[in-house]
């Protein structure tokens, strides 16, 4: 039987994607950065590894495989929101779904590779 061992993001700068994502989720490197690959875990060893992978490919401006953040309540994904956006995140002008009748924020992250907020709660 197959497992997810770990979700791909494609970067242009894996090291400062590496920051931002240890930073966002307090994961920590599995091994030593390379330039062209890491394997991100969460500090505590519990939940899904994320690997950081150089391309030079631009991410598309609709994904195809997005992650999903889950925050808490309202108030848990604004004060999250706001801390990913301090941590170099960007806010992603959301079209197809207008925000307001939703329970997710969709951001960027440095390298403009979209994820949602999500409110969990409401």
């Amino acid at each position: 039987m197959l497992s997810v061992g770990s979700v791909v993001v494609n970067v242009a700068d894996v090291r400062r994607a590496a920051a931002f994502w240890c930073a966002a989720l307090g994961y920590e490197p599995l091994r030593d950065i390379q330039d062209d690959w890491v394997i991100l875990a969460p500090t505590d060893g519990i939940g899904q590894r994320i690997s950081i992978n150089l391309s030079d490919q631009p991410p598309p401006e609709i994904p195809h495989v997005h992650l999903d953040l889950y925050a808490g309540d309202a108030a848990d994904q604004a004060a999250e929101v706001a801390r990913l956006v301090a941590l170099g995140a960007e806010r992603v002008d959301w079209p197809m779904y207008p925000a307001e009748t939703h329970d997710y924020v969709v951001l960027a992250d440095p390298d403009g590779n979209r994820f949602c907020v999500i409110d969990t709660v409401s």
